[in-house]
């Protein structure tokens, strides 16, 4: 990947220093006065969601139907983090609910820290653009923060942020983000890398905003939502890859054709995706040939594992599962399990003890291979996240089509999915058979928390999790930063 990153130490008023890197797109010379390169520490952050820097990943598919973490009798419990998650029994002094804020809150006080500093540089065309890119990176920022917390502190300044908000609610962070997003449309670029921001990403968040309106305030607006998943695909920048449902994750995904909005990974110098560590069996390494051990963590839920037809492609690639072989072809063999490295898609239970063979303990539940595991992979990814993908805005457009119409109106923008998928063929699908579409494409990339809260299923009981409530839908402030400021608290 052409990625020069360059350390530069900042101070942040939330955290105190902080390191960003300045990012030198597609090896080009660095400029240090250009305003583009204020932006960098803004768009870092992004880097630490993904795993348990700041868990916002985690906290979206944990907490769903799709992913879990079992106990594996002395590895994974980790003071039950993970087991909280899957069961929403958390509280608000758990590592996904503290990391999550922190890390959210940072990358809005870095947005508002460049964008201090591009009014100290003047109006120019390019400053201006800049601002309009840094408002609605910040409204990304934003727009993570109102789903996940509900009613927050809006905080728009750097020097003069106060030192102890108030809440503002949902709805006000709501109307904020998406008028700062509309009035700012005309300066964002066309195109542009995909990992920054881009006329294509600033209408698939605002296509996001509005679909998920009535999940937040109970009034609803998909003719927005889907005007704006029409003005993505108007685009034709945009397209599946009819060829594979593996290029859009690939350790070469930089400039993947479906790929809309992405966070740009690197082994050496961007890291932080390290997926395939927590879900592949310590043995795998052996099949990558990878440079170190995986860790042998989560696991796919059976019944998701079980929606996909066996014929589907996505089913065969995005998992692993049967005889696992080494590089060469040779099967496995578990010393310690003392049996043939066998993985099952059953998971007997959430925390697999000591009453529990070792080959249920060792090798239950498939494992997660959307993402490729280069030959001789390290602790982390080459590849690039998808943050926005074009397949979300075609499910988000037939969602609307039916919302706004009837079963059967958003098909033609299914099949082409489920074609592409070989998954049989689409003809009258209801909500219900959209959600169930959007866990299998959308599967493991942060999506289905959200999903199930917009279709009324998050609260349902699922495998090892009991019927919860609404409270549930949002997770609380953490207490350290109520203790902080006690006008989070009221």
């Amino acid at each position: 990947m052409k990625k020069i990153f360059t350390t530069i130490l900042i101070v942040s008023c939330l955290v105190g220093c902080t390191k960003f890197d300045d990012i030198a797109k597609d090896g080009s010379s660095v400029n240090p006065t250009r305003s583009s390169l204020i932006v960098a520490a803004s768009y870092k952050e992004l880097g630490d969601l993904i795993d348990d820097a700041g868990w916002w990943f985690w906290a979206q598919e944990v907490s769903s139907d799709e992913v879990v973490f079992p106990t594996r009798l002395t590895d994974w419990d980790d003071g039950g983090k993970w087991r909280m998650l899957h069961t929403h029994t958390w509280t608000n002094d758990v590592d996904a609910v503290n990391s999550m804020w922190s890390h959210l809150y940072d990358g809005v006080n870095e947005c508002n820290r460049a964008l201090e500093e591009l009014v100290l540089r003047g109006q120019s065309e390019e400053t201006n653009a800049t601002t309009s890119e840094l408002k609605v990176l910040r409204a990304f920022y934003y727009y993570l923060l109102l789903d996940n917390y509900g009613d927050i502190p809006l905080i728009t300044s750097f020097s003069d942020a106060p030192a102890q908000p108030f809440k503002a609610t949902r709805r006000e962070i709501y109307d904020f983000i998406v008028n700062d997003i509309e009035t700012n449309l005309n300066l964002i670029p066309l195109t542009g890398q995909k990992y920054s921001v881009a006329k294509g990403m600033a209408f698939t968040l605002l296509a996001k905003l509005y679909i998920n309106q009535e999940a937040y305030f109970g009034t609803s607006d998909y003719v927005k939502a889907e005007a704006y998943c029409d003005s993505v695909i108007d685009m034709g920048l945009y397209s599946l890859d009819l060829g594979s449902v593996t290029s859009a994750f690939s350790a070469t995904n930089d400039n993947a054709s479906e790929n809309i909005f992405t966070i740009p990974f690197d082994e050496n110098n961007f890291q932080g995706f390290r997926l395939h560590m927590r879900t592949l069996h310590y043995l795998h390494d052996a099949t990558f040939k990878m440079t170190v051990g995986p860790w042998n963590g989560f696991a796919v839920v059976e019944d998701h594992f079980n929606s996909y037809v066996d014929v589907d492609k996505r089913k065969e690639d995005w998992f692993l599962v049967g005889q696992q072989v080494d590089a060469d072809g040779k099967d496995l063999f578990d010393e310690t399990a003392g049996a043939k490295l066998v993985i099952t898609p059953s998971i007997p239970k959430l925390i697999l003890d000591a009453s529990n063979t070792s080959e249920e303990i060792r090798m239950s539940g498939a494992r997660v291979s959307k993402y490729e595991v280069e030959e001789g992979a390290t602790v982390n990814l080459n590849n690039d996240f998808p943050l926005f993908r074009y397949a979300d805005v075609l499910l988000m457009k037939a969602e609307c089509a039916v919302r706004n119409g009837a079963a059967g109106a958003g098909d033609s923008y299914i099949s082409e999915i489920r074609d592409r998928a070989n998954a049989g063929p689409t003809s009258g699908f209801t909500l219900d058979d959209i959600l169930a579409e959007r866990g299998r494409e959308l599967f493991c990339e942060g999506h289905r928390r959200q999903d199930l809260i917009r279709f009324g299923k998050f609260d349902d009981a699922w495998w090892e999790k009991s019927v919860s409530g609404p409270e549930r839908e949002t997770f609380p402030i953490p207490q350290w930063a109520i203790n902080a400021n006690p006008n989070l608290g009221l």
